[in-house]
């Protein structure tokens, strides 16, 4: 599924990154240690976390993560969202927990 079809859910926002949005995902990975998360993720999943700050996009380019959904509206500062514009690592932001989230983007019908 490309990260572009989740734009079309209504409980995320796109806030950055949509020069990205025709990557593809297969998968979801939840996690907030970045080092654990740059470890064990696997390329082209979605990754959901409540970190936002500059080195979650550091963490995606390496482990190559299609995109990835920030938490429970947690605030997401100006220099990460000018960095995943940079680099094309679409970013969203929703107000479901991990969890939440999680089940709804499981299923083949992300709405």
């Amino acid at each position: 599924m490309t990260v572009e079809r989740l734009c079309q859910n209504k409980d995320l926002s796109l806030i950055a990154g949509a020069n990205g949005l025709q990557r593809e995902f297969e998968g979801i990975y939840i996690g907030d240690m970045l080092s654990w998360v740059m470890g064990r993720a696997q390329e082209k999943q979605l990754w959901i976390t409540i970190q936002t700050n500059l080195n979650i996009l550091a963490v995606a380019l390496m482990a190559d993560i299609s995109c990835i959904v920030v938490a429970e509206n947690a605030d997401i500062p100006d220099e990460t969202i000018e960095k995943a514009n940079e680099e094309g690592v679409p970013l969203f932001q929703s107000s479901l927990t991990a969890y939440e989230l999680a089940i709804k983007l499981s299923g083949a019908d992300v709405s």
